[in-house]
């Protein structure tokens, strides 16, 4: 496979959100993912342990580019608490609950995901400012995806 596939692969499971991603071409295969699984074994680092810690940290911490928002130790994630589909608003032609910089209260209802034909309203736990708004109206989510960043 293609390095350059590889490297949009990786692109796209951060601007997602999602977790892990398996992709298979032919006979070649590429199964990406945030957590390593504990069967797999470990890459071999030589070095101080500071110095391996960082090696391995460092492909899992791609640099932003301009415009991407970079989480700070303050910021809040809301994720997803269950598998459905991601919707903005209430209705297709509905103004969306939040819009990056909106400040939020707590109880607030920031999305609505849609699982086995029910519609369940997701709400802020936190007050805050919207600072970013990681899925998509309309596609999938799961459960644990990040959905927004609250400041």
């Amino acid at each position: 496979m293609d390095i350059r596939k590889v490297k949009k692969l990786i692109e796209l499971l951060e601007e997602s959100g999602i977790s892990e991603l398996e992709i298979s071409e032919g006979e070649e295969s590429v199964r990406i993912s945030r957590h390593p699984r504990m069967a797999m074994q470990a890459p071999v680092v030589m070095g101080s342990p500071m110095a391996q810690a960082a090696a391995l940290a460092a492909p899992a911490t791609p640099a932003t580019a301009a415009g991407e928002h970079k989480p700070r130790n303050d910021d809040y994630t809301v994720t997803s608490p269950m598998v459905g589909t991601y919707y903005s608003a209430a209705s297709p032609g509905s103004k969306s609950f939040v819009e990056i910089g909106t400040e939020i209260k707590v109880g607030q209802i920031l999305c609505i995901i849609e699982a086995m034909k029910m519609m369940n309203q997701i709400e802020s736990d936190k007050a805050g400012r919207v600072t970013a708004i990681l899925a998509k109206n309309g596609e999938p989510v799961e459960f644990g995806q990040p959905l927004f960043i609250i400041e």
